[in-house]
């Protein structure tokens, strides 16, 4: 049966590419899949992949491509420089950075990292049109160029919250349009939610709202039994007495004085993370992972800080039980089908709370942005909301 479907599909996608990936098969509005087995809609997919220059006015053009032609540049915006960098002075102890890019006179955007620790990368520039969006990027506290780096002090999600609207009062911006991934959608969602008349719009990626069921199955068990290959390095780092609580076993080492037990803690907790959030890892991921050991430091242990603390929410359910806040907010939201970093059982459940939303599954993407599937659909979402005149 499967394979007589199968064959319908890839006719469908010959005949009709953009009507086969609007299709309720690619997009997510509530209906099941009709019985198509899921694995056997993506082996399809893989072997007659699409491929487009999202970033061309209006995606008119699709071409059909092999998947191993695919990359996230097809996608993406040309690299640009920033017109303005600064600093934000939004504590005594924390000095933030930021900087500007696109269009000094655009509809601007806040790019909101993940981690939390990772801090703003160039590439996270790319997913907005520059002629037309006042593209701003800020590290938050700890975080990339932040100072100090890597600091726990008076960092909760709530301080992040506050230094994102100091920003753009310092900036003198009315409203902007939140564009975040993993950790940065907690923090552009619970931003909106204390904030909903700042925000034009929300585009949101790899949903995580720092419930104890997400931190349990990708630090403690869950993720390691797909990737055990990978899975034993992060466990080996720790003792076997400690194993029954990784969480914590990290915490005591990320958070020693001692920099010769905190950096190799480090490098094997972020080797974790960056060497599983594609669906198909690059051969290189381990190797690039352990080869910034600062990016590593801050990184680990500002995660493990927040996850200590459950994101620093008073409840399990807060950013759902607080979505009736943004419902009028027009929101994108992107999810990788086989995300094992942030699975997409998070994403569906604020799908249900949030169907006014504009739930978009790629079918053959894990959790990175720099996946091809997720950076279309990312750009898709600023390409349809860059005419809009609402700051």
């Amino acid at each position: 049966m499967w394979r007589r479907t199968a064959v319908n599909i890839q006719k469908a996608i010959r005949q009709n590419p953009r009507g086969f990936l609007c299709s309720p098969l690619i997009h997510a509005s509530g209906n099941s899949f009709k019985g198509i087995n899921a694995f056997a809609l993506t082996a399809v997919i893989g072997s007659v992949a699409l491929c487009t220059n999202a970033n061309n006015e209006g995606v008119n053009k699709w071409d059909l491509k092999d998947k191993s032609q695919c990359k996230a540049d097809d996608f993406l915006y040309p690299k640009i420089e920033p017109y303005k960098t600064g600093r934000l002075q939004v504590s005594k102890t924390h000095s933030l950075y930021y900087e500007e890019c696109g269009n000094p006179n655009g509809k601007p955007v806040i790019l909101v990292h993940g981690g939390p620790g990772g801090g703003c990368s160039p590439t996270m520039n790319r997913y907005h049109d520059p002629a037309v969006y006042r593209i701003i990027a800020l590290d938050q506290r700890g975080s990339g160029r932040s100072l100090p780096h890597a600091s726990l002090e008076d960092n909760t999600t709530w301080h992040l919250i506050s230094d994102m609207e100091k920003l753009r009062e310092e900036l003198k911006i009315e409203k902007w349009q939140v564009f975040g991934g993993s950790w940065g959608s907690t923090l552009s969602t619970a931003y909106a939610e204390m904030h909903p008349t700042r925000v034009t719009e929300l585009v949101l990626r790899g949903i995580f709202h720092i419930r104890d069921k997400e931190i349990q199955f990708y630090y403690q068990s869950g993720a390691s039994f797909i990737y055990p290959d990978r899975w034993e390095a992060y466990r080996d780092a720790i003792p076997e007495e400690e194993r029954h609580d990784f969480l914590s076993a990290y915490h005591k080492r990320l958070t020693s004085p001692d920099e010769s037990v905190r950096l190799p803690a480090a490098l094997a907790w972020t080797t974790w993370e960056l060497s599983t959030s594609n669906l198909i890892p690059p051969e290189d991921a381990v190797d690039k992972s352990m080869d910034n050991a600062r990016f590593a430091e801050a990184f680990a242990r500002i995660e493990n800080h927040y996850f200590m603390n459950k994101g620093f929410f008073p409840t399990q359910n807060f950013l759902n039980d607080h979505v009736y806040k943004i419902r009028h907010i027009p929101t994108v939201i992107v999810q990788g089908r086989y995300d094992v970093v942030c699975p997409m059982e998070t994403a569906w459940e604020f799908h249900k709370a949030f169907p006014e939303a504009d739930f978009r599954i790629v079918q053959t993407a894990g959790h990175s942005a720099g996946e091809p599937g997720i950076a279309a659909e990312l750009v898709r979402a600023t390409n349809k909301f860059k005419n809009n005149k609402n700051y």
